[in-house]
């Protein structure tokens, strides 16, 4: 039995943050990212040795979604032949995505990992996440001298030093590459995924929480590609 769990505004109201604070807050925030490029660059991987030495950008894609893997790709990108038009995964169409992404392999050294919904469950997405990053950097045909990774944390038992990078796909060409080699792959993951499971529209929304997927869920309870430990996804095992 599955139950969709919703919560009205009334139900947990929050305090107005105070105008002062919030401009201070957004001031921390943009001193932060005030060397954030407007376009990402080999900057950091120049900084750590590039091209002497192998630099991997490490990013996942589907941390949010409500049903599927998380996916992790690691990149190392020929510093003579990079791609033009490298940027945050997200900040592009598809069919660029999907040009990139072939261009990506064509020139790179790259590896992909994922972790399934089950150990998704039974540990946690960020747990999950970090460690397709680990398997993704060990998958690649060099070992890298040092891994620039999207985020806040560096994966345990990396095979290379590491650097956490926030914003990293706005900032590092090779973590941009990442970024796009990991979406295009879960993207296409799901698509395929909506062949063995046509009731959930996994084509369209590749597992996000849309209204469309909810009433779904609702309608047929979550299946075995499903995150049960998201909300608003609640199973009774009763």
């Amino acid at each position: 039995m599955c139950r969709i769990m919703s919560r009205r505004p009334s139900d947990s109201p929050r305090k107005q943050e105070p105008a002062s604070r919030k401009q201070a807050s957004n001031k921390r925030q943009n001193r932060l990212f005030e060397d954030q490029p407007s376009v990402p660059d080999y900057m950091l991987e120049k900084t750590n040795g590039s091209p002497v030495r192998l630099i991997a950008g490490v990013d996942e894609a589907g941390r949010g979604p409500l049903a599927g893997p998380v996916v992790a790709a690691a990149v190392i990108l020929d510093p003579n032949n990079i791609p033009e038009g490298l940027n945050d995964s997200k900040k592009l169409s598809e069919n660029v995505r999907l040009s990139l992404f072939t261009w990506i392999l064509s020139t790179a050294d790259v590896a992909i990992a994922s972790t399934g919904p089950s150990r998704i469950d039974g540990t946690n997405i960020l747990l999950a996440s970090l460690d397709a990053m680990r398997r993704a950097v060990d998958g690649l045909t060099r070992r890298p001298d040092h891994a620039l990774v999207d985020g806040r944390d560096i994966p345990q038992g990396l095979c290379c030093p590491g650097s956490a990078v926030v914003r990293g796909d706005a900032r590092s060409l090779s973590i941009a590459a990442a970024s796009i080699i990991a979406k295009v792959t879960r993207d296409r993951m799901m698509r395929r995924s909506a062949l063995l499971y046509p009731d959930y529209g996994f084509e369209s929304h590749v597992g996000y929480g849309t209204r469309n997927h909810l009433a779904a869920i609702a309608d047929h309870g979550p299946c075995i590609l499903h995150r049960t430990s998201f909300r608003p996804i609640r199973v009774d095992m009763e």
